[in-house]
């Protein structure tokens, strides 16, 4: 598997936040979000690739995972990697570990192997063509499943009409619905997090304010 890293810290985002969890960051993606605080999972024009990523066998990866209890595989774009993550995702769960998986929505998984999909469809504002980050047959297959919740990363309130039109089109129920202010920095956040979270009462979506940014900056590993 091509890994970035494996830390232990806590969901800072959506509906899990808070929760003590490690994280297995996958490298690659097939998106290139202007805001993205990733970038060294797949920018190679501003990263060492051979420093970056790390060729780790699925053994490894279990190993160096050990005994969590809540596990976020993230990216990059995990499921880039999902024939080998089906068997870890399995090999997880049988150690009695709950699965997350952050994704764009962009690709539709083999199988419904997660616990919970934290599906992430980027807007407009994310800087990628809408026939890179808007793909219908995957966000179908994760509107259909109840453990799949949306969460899309807010950047101006012109984001919202598009965040409308996106859950109406694939009619995802508002309790699954989770807006968040962009920023890598608690500064930013604030700046977003007022009207972000008055607009999220009005709709009956959930607010997620980005715990480990809050808490720590941008430092990575966290």
């Amino acid at each position: 598997m091509l890994v970035s890293e494996i830390f232990a810290s806590i969901q800072g985002e959506g509906v899990s936040a808070g929760v003590p969890s490690t994280f297995l960051r996958l490298a690659e993606c097939n998106l290139k979000c202007a805001w993205c605080d990733t970038k060294y999972t797949w920018d190679w024009d501003h990263f060492d690739r051979a420093a970056e990523v790390h060729e780790l066998d699925e053994a490894a990866v279990l190993e160096r995972i050990g005994a969590a209890k809540n596990v976020v595989i993230t990216g990059g774009e995990p499921l880039l990697q999902q024939e080998a993550l089906v068997r870890v995702a399995g090999a997880l769960q049988a150690r009695g570990a709950r699965i997350e998986i952050e994704t764009s929505g962009t690709i539709e998984p083999v199988a419904d192997f997660a616990d919970q999909w934290n599906v992430s469809p980027k807007l407009e504002s994310s800087g990628n063509k809408l026939t890179a980050r808007l793909r219908a047959a995957p966000l179908a297959w994760f509107a259909a499943r109840q453990s799949a919740y949306w969460k899309f990363v807010i950047v101006e309130p012109s984001d919202l009409r598009e965040v409308e039109e996106i859950v109406t089109r694939f009619a995802v129920p508002a309790a699954r619905v989770v807006l968040m202010p962009e920023g890598t920095e608690p500064i930013a956040l604030q700046a977003r997090s007022g009207w972000l979270a008055d607009e999220c009462a009005r709709r009956g979506y959930r607010f997620s304010t980005r715990l480990h940014v809050l808490l720590w900056g941008g430092k990575r590993g966290t």
